[in-house]
C-alpha cells in the first residue's frame, strides 16, 4: 500500500489497461496535456502490458511519463518472469488459450530493467481527495486478478469497500467501464485504453474526476486514437489473432469471463452517466 497526495484543486485523469498498445497511450498522453493534468493527478490501474505488439515502448513511455500506477497482474507475472499472466481465465477457456500467445510474445521482449521496476509497483494505493478516502486497487482487494463487474454482487464491493476504509474504490482489470453508488460508497472502474470495451466500436475509455463547488464529478470518457497503426504492429508481431481484430471492431474474440448481463451487451455502443459524489 502506497500513499500519495494529488492536487485537489485539479482533475483527475485515471484510466486502465495500456495493455501494450502505444498508440492508445500516446494518446491518452495527448489528452492529459491537453487539458492541462499534471503526472501528480494521473492514475493508471495496471497491466500495462498484454494484448498489442509494444510493451517494452509503452512501459518506457509510461515510466518516462511519471504518473501514479498501480501493478496489475500483467506486471506481477512479466516482472517476476511467471510461466503465464495470471489473468484469472478458466484454464482451457478462449481467454486462456489467447493469451498464451501475446504473453509468450511479451514477456521477452520487456527489458531486465522494465521488469525490474514493475516489481516494485505498489499493488494497492490510497489517497484523499475532495474530503473522500479513495482506494485504488487492480482487480480485487485481496485478489489482484478478481473480475468485477456492474451486474456483480453489490455486497461483495460494499465488504470490500467496507474492508478497505474507504469512501470509493477505483478499479480495473475488468475492461468495462461502469460506476456504481452502493449502500457504504461507490465503486469505480474507468474501463481500460488499450481494448475496446466490447461495444462494437474501436474506441476505448478513461475517466475524469473533477471538484465542482460541494461535489465531485465522475465522467466517463472516449479514447479515440490510431487504432490501424495498432493494428498493422500486431499483424507485423505475427499476433494475427482475435484480440487483433477487436482493436478495429470492438468486439471481443471472447466472451468467457463476463455475466450474463454483460454478454447480452455486447456491441451495443455504451453510454455512461455522470456520478454526482457530494462532499457537504
Amino acid at each position: 500500500m502506497t500513499t500519495f497526495k494529488p492536487d485537489e484543486t485539479a482533475p483527475l485523469l485515471i484510466f486502465g489497461g495500456p495493455y501494450s498498445n502505444l498508440q492508445a497511450t500516446q494518446a491518452i498522453q495527448q489528452v492529459a496535456e491537453q487539458q492541462g493534468i499534471t503526472p501528480s493527478n494521473i492514475i493508471c490501474t495496471g497491466d500495462l502490458v498484454a494484448y498489442c505488439a509494444q510493451p517494452d515502448e509503452t512501459v518506457n513511455l509510461l515510466r518516462e511519463w511519471g504518473i501514479h500506477i498501480i501493478a496489475g497482474n500483467c506486471e506481477e507475472s512479466v516482472g517476476q518472469g511467471a510461466k503465464d499472466c495470471g489473468c484469472g481465465f478458466t484454464e482451457g477457456s478462449s481467454c486462456d488459450l489467447l493469451s498464451a500467445q501475446w504473453y509468450n510474445f511479451t514477456l521477452p521482449r520487456v527489458s531486465d530493467a522494465n521488469k525490474a521496476w514493475m516489481r516494485q509497483l505498489p499493488e494497492q494505493s490510497c489517497f484523499t481527495y475532495g474530503k473522500q478516502r479513495f482506494t485504488v486497487i487492480h482487480g480485487g482487494l485481496d485478489t489482484n486478478n478478481q473480475f468485477l463487474f456492474a451486474s456483480d454482487s453489490e455486497v461483495e464491493k460494499q465488504q470490500q469497500l467496507a474492508q478497505s476504509n474507504s469512501d470509493i474504490i477505483i478499479s480495473g482489470h475488468s475492461g468495462i467501464p461502469f460506476g456504481q453508488h452502493i449502500a457504504n460508497g461507490y465503486w469505480l472502474n474507468a474501463g481500460v485504453i488499450g481494448m475496446p470495451a466490447n461495444d462494437g466500436t474501436a474506441q476505448t475509455w478513461y475517466m475524469l474526476i473533477t471538484p465542482e463547488d460541494d461535489q465531485l464529478v465522475c465522467r466517463w470518457q472516449r479514447l479515440t486514437y490510431d487504432y490501424s497503426t495498432t493494428v498493422e504492429q500486431m499483424t507485423a508481431a505475427g499476433l494475427n489473432n482475435g484480440y487483433k481484430q477487436a482493436v478495429a471492431t470492438g468486439l471481443w474474440p471472447s466472451l468467457d469471463v463476463l455475466p450474463t448481463q454483460e454478454k447480452t451487451l455486447t456491441g451495443r455502443m455504451l453510454s455512461l452517466p455522470e456520478i454526482i459524489i457530494p462532499l457537504a
